[in-house]
């Protein structure tokens, strides 16, 4: 006698969501285009989208952007905040 194939009850976790990103503008507050390892860069949790903008800001300002806005999804978090050393 075998049994009937019964479906796991174990399921692979899925991926976590990538909520959270940077919309990066230039000084007049136009989205800005930069090069591929920095653009649309997607995270986990809110702690690791500034941590990345915390390691990546000087080479984004290299690349022409003045201010990043956080979101959640489309929900705007907080910003533009500025990249400049001097704020």
């Amino acid at each position: 006698m075998s049994l009937p194939d019964v479906p796991s009850p174990f399921r692979p976790t899925p991926p976590p969501e990538q909520a959270w990103w940077w919309r990066l503008q230039d000084a007049a507050g136009e989205e800005v285009g930069v090069t591929e390892e920095y653009a649309d860069q997607r995270f986990a949790s809110q702690g690791d989208a500034e941590s990345w903008v915390g390691e990546y800001w000087q080479e984004l300002a290299e690349q022409g952007v003045s201010a990043v806005v956080l979101l959640e999804h489309d929900r705007q978090v907080y910003g533009p905040m500025s990249l400049s050393a001097d704020g």
